[in-house]
């Protein structure tokens, strides 16, 4: 298995993460509560998402994966 075969929610809930992180990083966010239960919630379906037994190099993959995501999110905001 190649390491940027991720499945499609992976990917997905890896950009939702992001946009969750940045809403918060943001100056002056609002609901920082609701943010912050989001973004634990998010983290807990990414590393326990099943993809993960079968990664070749855990950390590689989860390198690739916030990369991939980054242009995912990137490529849906133009």
């Amino acid at each position: 298995m190649d390491v940027t075969d991720f499945p499609d929610d992976l990917v997905e809930t890896q950009a939702a993460w992001n946009a969750t992180y940045d809403a918060l990083a943001a100056p002056r966010p609002h609901d920082t509560t609701a943010l912050r239960r989001r973004l634990l919630l998010l983290s807990a379906q990414l590393w326990w998402h099943p993809y993960w037994a079968t990664a070749p190099c855990m950390p590689a993959a989860r390198s690739e994966l916030r990369r991939l995501a980054r242009t995912h999110g990137v490529a849906r905001a133009a």
